[in-house]
Parts: structure tokens; C-alpha cells; sequence
């Protein structure tokens, strides 16, 4: 617990918030666009990885906060945004058009479409400039989880939900629809859901809320998955189970169905494998992941598994590739074997 609450302390000391009415701003045709200008490097990115998504063709794409956004495809990186974009960058998102959104934590939303960028601030109808996190639902819409609330942008406009409109916290961190229909929110207080009408928070087996969400997935068999401050639970619709009370930033499922957490114990951040074939038991087995590098056992962000089935991680000193047996980074060298 005294590393959740160091943790939570460690974003609240680099973000601050605010908050705005529900709102709906049509877009100007005029607003900020860049040409984009490609960097290629055989070397990925050495700072602070927030986020890593592989897209439709199996391109790895990196959210580096303070190195642009890289794309990997199998050879070498191109960081698409060092001369033209100098936003710090959290998140990334490839829509069903096969466009990319980048997310930032100082200036909006970035909307790439492979020749030039379209910059989404609150002047044109962003709830706040902080956006942490970007989803795609069912019907289309984009969804912006940011620093004064949520943002749902239908292609022409932006609507803003905030407190006033019942959600819990206006600090939100992930965003999901389940197979119901229902959307699902990680904030900085309580987690909490949205029928499309009405805004509820969620609560575990004993009436508490979950609070500081970080991570919310649907897993492939309908579970939904969240993580944070009161550490990894699984709700099946009627059972809550707790897997650990550790602090979890990020969860993901790969192609497998074993469920991936980045989650700080005593000796430092670690990856965990929850093996599939035993989630049913009270006990499941875990494998966990730990980098002898002294840097990347401070903190690990973003979890994504590459076409061949490895591992992908951010962490303070970039990206890492676990391949089942040894993490590598992408500096030239091995950090562990």
C-alpha cells in the first residue's frame, strides 16, 4: 500500500487537472496541421515509454513522453514526429480507417493519417489538453480520457462529460465498451460505469469502490479486468476475485488468453503472466518477469504482444521485448538473460 500511495503521489506530482461542462463543438476546417517529416534510426527511443500498440499490419507503435511517437516495423524505428511535434505523448490509438491518434499530456490529440498530423485541443471542443487515454467503440466514436473529463468525438464533433454529468472523477484514465454495450471508466477517484443515460460507480463484493484505476480490459471470454491502487480483480459478471493486492498499471490479454499485468512489489516493478488454463483456480499460476536493469524495475508501463508472440514493454529508459526467456532493449545491448 505505501507504494500505490507513492505511485498515485508520482502522477499527481507530473499532471494537474481541470474541468469543464458537457459541451458540443463542431470542428473548424482550419485547425492545426503538420507535414510530417520521418526520422529512421536502427535505435528506439531512450526515454520514458508510456504506451505500445501493434496496428492492423503488425508495425509496433511507441508513445514515447518526451521522444515523439516511434513506429517499429520489424528493422528499424521511425519516429514520425521529432521535427514537427514537440507534445509529450501517452497514448496511441489505431482507428478502424486505419488512421492513428496520439494522445498527449500538454497539448490534445494528434490525428495522423500517414502524410500529415491534425492537432484537437480544447479549441475545438477537447474537454482538457491532458489526454491519458483513446478508444474506438463499437459504433465508430473516439472517446478521450483526459485531465477535465471525457471527450466523445463522432467525426465532426465533440461531446464532454464531467462530474455535472455524473461521472465520479474528471481525471480519467482508461475507457472501455463491453460486449453489453455498457462503457466502463478508470479515474483518479472511483471507477464507474455508463448506460448511455446514467453514470454509476462500481463496486467490489464488500460495497467499496474501486478507486485510482489505471487499467480496465474485457477479457475474450467477457470478464472484465481492472487494475489500480487496490491492486488486480476479475468480474464475471456476478463474482468478484481479487489475484493480488500490489499496485497494477496496465493489464493486457494476449492471443493465448493469459492475462499480463506491470505491477510494483517490494523489489520493483514486474511483469506477470496469469497462465490461462488455471484463471478458474483460487490460486492461478503467475510467472513473473523481472529485469536485472536497475532503471526499467522503477516503473513499467504499456503491455503489447507482437505478431510473433513477444512481449512488448515501456519503461523509464524505453522500449523492451521479452521473448519468453530474455528482455531486450533496443540500445544494442541485453538487459537481462
Amino acid at each position: 500500500m505505501k507504494y500505490a500511495h507513492l505511485y498515485s503521489l508520482f502522477f499527481m506530482f507530473i499532471f494537474c487537472s481541470s474541468s469543464q461542462g458537457q459541451t458540443k463543438t463542431h470542428l473548424p476546417t482550419g485547425n492545426t496541421r503538420f507535414k510530417t517529416k520521418d526520422v529512421i534510426t536502427s535505435y528506439g527511443p531512450n526515454t520514458m515509454v508510456r504506451n505500445i500498440k501493434r496496428d492492423r499490419k503488425g508495425n509496433i507503435w511507441i508513445a514515447a513522453a518526451y521522444g515523439g511517437v516511434f513506429r517499429y516495423d520489424g528493422k528499424s524505428f521511425t519516429n514520425i514526429t521529432s521535427k514537427v511535434i514537440s507534445a509529450r505523448f501517452w497514448n496511441v490509438l489505431e482507428d478502424r480507417h486505419g488512421n492513428l491518434w496520439f494522445s498527449s499530456t500538454d497539448s490534445g490529440v494528434y490525428y495522423y493519417h500517414g502524410k500529415s498530423f491534425r492537432n484537437f485541443t480544447t479549441e475545438e471542443g477537447l474537454a482538457n489538453n491532458q489526454v491519458i487515454c483513446i478508444y474506438e467503440d463499437k459504433a465508430g466514436n473516439l472517446w478521450f480520457g483526459t485531465g477535465g473529463g471525457v471527450s466523445r468525438y463522432d467525426g465532426k464533433s465533440f461531446r464532454n462529460f464531467t462530474t455535472k454529468e455524473g461521472l465520479s472523477n474528471n481525471d480519467v484514465t482508461t475507457i472501455i465498451e463491453d460486449k453489453t454495450g455498457k462503457f466502463w471508466f478508470g479515474t483518479r477517484g472511483d471507477a464507474c460505469s455508463y448506460d448511455g443515460k446514467t453514470f454509476t460507480v462500481f463496486k467490489n463484493k464488500d460495497g467499496k469502490p474501486f478507486n485510482n484505476v489505471w487499467s480496465i480490459i474485457e477479457d475474450k471470454k467477457g470478464n472484465i479486468w481492472l487494475g489500480g491502487s487496490d491492486g488486480l480483480w476479475r468480474y464475471d459478471g456476478s463474482k468478484f476475485t481479487n489475484f493480488t493486492q500490489n499496485f497494477v498499471g496496465y493489464i493486457y490479454e494476449d492471443k493465448k488468453g493469459d492475462i499480463w499485468t506491470s505491477s510494483q512489489t517490494v523489489n520493483g516493478w514486474v511483469l506477470s503472466r496469469y497462465d490461462e488454463k488455471s484463471l478458474s483456480d483460487e490460486r492461478p499460476t503467475v510467472t513473473e518477469v523481472r529485469s536485472e536493469d536497475e532503471v526499467t524495475r522503477r516503473m513499467i508501463f504499456g503491455i503489447s504482444e507482437a505478431r510473433d508472440g513477444s512481449i512488448w514493454f515501456g519503461a523509464l529508459n524505453g522500449v523492451h521485448r521479452y521473448d519468453g526467456n530474455t528482455i531486450s532493449d533496443f540500445k544494442g545491448k541485453e538487459v537481462q538473460k
